[in-house]
């Protein structure tokens, strides 16, 4: 063999050595695929105000404790079969859909997650969903969605074998084991529950599933609602004696109890917010004295702050602190009496006005309104503003026309809850000077409403947005009470909570105003007694009491 020959096997085994190892780096890919996936399964975010989400640039503690699992699994008995891998699979996937709804129900209810009242609707939800459509279109549906799931959690096994193969050589490595306690002490150390925090850590899941069994089990065990909520309450008391009249100083008025969203102390103590809203708040004290009212007002205490309205609106209702969220959610399931059984007794008829909803509420049934009104009924047509669509303006003036208070309708109670300073605080929409026109075809001058439409949301500095939306408040309360009055009414307007500190951007007590409107100065003076100021601004800056005592007080003064 000639002497170039005898080289050729030696310039062979060199030339190959030299080569990448192609299937080495197509694991390392597989491997790098598999633990994207598997973090971005538990890592992601809604697009506001959508049923879609968005992966997180982030990473999910749930998948840093399931590759350790994993790690600890092969490291003490060898790769775990086929079935103990089938089983986490199906775990992990029902925490992504877990994850989903706690990303997701927010921003289509305004409130958590909540199994009790969630879970029994997904059939209704379904049913109605279908209606309409081919019988043929649903069946693809349905199968398209079956077999997306399936698909999902065959790529979650597969992933997780993957994890499993190539952990294997290292499982019980100093190196590999100081790596993941390293990055769980990261993890760990930026992990936080504050929405207004930015982390790199995606919430968990898993307390969410651990809070919602607990929930259940409040809810579920007698004993347990029971302890958990008071024995008696003020309106247990009131309603108690069947032969006292209960609201004898009202003498027969409308009252009309009006939420005022996100509108807290803040724009009390901060200067520059109440700088900001001085003009307007001017303006609605002037439109109330200007119309033979008086008002005056109290600061209390929320049981919430920056959202969870329904904890403020029911703690008034209910006489009872529900600071602790888990009392309304038992609450809701009991048959516990609120103002709405204390009007009704004394011959008012009920109305619940929620414009601002535009799916089948639930929980309305534990209110009990004689009258709900939600925001398809009101029928608008003019242009949508943000997420809620329909201005408070026109729900205020819409309710009058759908339910005119003649001579023959029974006494009223109004309860009416505002969204237009809700976060985010955008499109804010014109005020209607001409209140007929408003309740006609085309409400607003299409320019202004066009551009209020092309407001967008400013994530990094709403104050401005949120006091616009304040003064917006303040605008159309003023020409409500400029309007003629069919009968005359009592109104009691209440803050259901301070902003977030996105807004506020600092730490804010929980303090809210409380303002009551009347004509007739007796029936103020019970307030005054109790420690009321007039005017719009508190004398008073203390809060007296949280707003379950508010409910004490309007019992009191509305009796008399």
């Amino acid at each position: 063999m000639s002497s170039s020959n005898a080289a050729l096997p030696t310039r062979l085994g060199l030339a190959a050595s030299n080569r990448p190892d192609f299937s080495k780096w197509r694991f390392g890919g597989q491997l790098l695929l598999a633990l994207i996936f598997l973090n971005s399964t538990l890592c992601f975010s809604a697009i506001w105000p959508t049923v879609y989400v968005r992966p997180d640039l982030g990473v999910s503690s749930e998948f840093l404790c399931l590759i350790m699992l994993l790690s600890a699994w092969v490291a003490l008995f060898g790769k775990p079969s086929a079935r103990a891998l089938g089983v986490i699979s199906a775990i992990y996937l029902i925490m992504a859909f877990g994850h989903y709804a706690n990303v997701v129900v927010p921003n289509l209810l305004g409130r958590p997650v909540n199994l009790y009242w969630d879970v029994p609707q997904l059939p209704r939800f379904v049913w109605v969903t279908v209606q309409g459509l081919p019988v043929w279109l649903t069946a693809a549906v349905l199968m398209l969605g079956c077999a997306a799931v399936w698909v999902y959690y065959r790529l979650l096994l597969m992933s997780m074998k993957t994890v499993t193969h190539s952990v294997q050589p290292v499982a019980r490595s100093f190196r590999l084991w100081a790596a993941l306690l390293l990055v769980s002490v990261i993890v760990v150390a930026n992990y936080s529950e504050d929405p207004q925090q930015p982390t790199f850590v995606s919430k968990a899941v898993v307390p969410v599933y651990w809070k919602e069994a607990k929930k259940l089990r409040d809810i579920l065990v007698p004993w347990r609602a029971a302890k958990l909520l008071p024995a008696t309450t003020v309106i247990n008391d009131a309603l108690a004696d069947p032969d006292i009249t209960l609201l004898g100083a009202l003498k027969n008025r409308d009252v009309h109890m009006i939420f005022l969203e996100t509108y807290g102390a803040v724009l009390y103590d901060q200067k520059e917010s109440s700088d900001a809203v001085a003009q307007t708040r001017a303006e609605l004290q002037q439109s109330i004295l200007a119309s033979g009212r008086k008002v005056v007002s109290a600061f209390y205490v929320s049981p919430t702050i920056g959202g969870a309205s329904d904890l403020a609106h029911l703690s008034v209702l209910s006489g009872i602190d529900l600071k602790d969220s888990r009392k309304h959610d038992v609450l809701l399931t009991t048959d516990r009496p609120t103002l709405m059984d204390v009007f009704e007794r004394e011959g008012y008829e009920t109305f619940g006005l929620y414009h601002s909803v535009g799916w089948d509420w639930v929980e309305r049934d534990f209110y009990s309104y004689d009258q709900y009104i939600h925001g398809p009924d009101l029928g608008y047509e003019g242009p949508a503003f943000g997420f809620w669509k329909i201005p408070d303006q026109y729900a205020a003036a819409r309710i009058e026309q759908l339910h005119p208070r003649n001579s023959s309708a029974k006494p009223r109670f109004l309860f009416f809850p505002t969204i237009n300073s809700h976060f985010p605080f955008h499109q804010v929409p014109p005020y209607q000077d001409d209140w007929n026109k408003l309740l006609g075809p085309q409400p607003f001058d299409a320019q202004a409403a066009a551009k209020a439409q092309a407001e967008t949301v400013s994530w990094d500095f709403m104050k401005p947005d949120y006091l616009r939306t304040i003064n917006y408040t303040n605008t159309w309360l003023a020409g409500y009470f400029r309007q003629p009055e069919p009968r005359e009414t009592v109104y009691v307007m209440i803050g259901d909570h301070q902003p977030t500190g996105s807004v506020s951007h600092e730490a804010t007590p929980w303090d809210v105003p409380v303002f009551i409107v009347s004509r007739d100065d007796r029936l103020l003076d019970q307030f005054r007694a109790m420690g009321f100021t007039d005017g719009l601004t508190p004398k008073q800056r203390a809060p007296m009491g949280g707003l379950h005592d508010l409910t004490a007080v309007l019992l009191k003064g509305f009796g008399g």
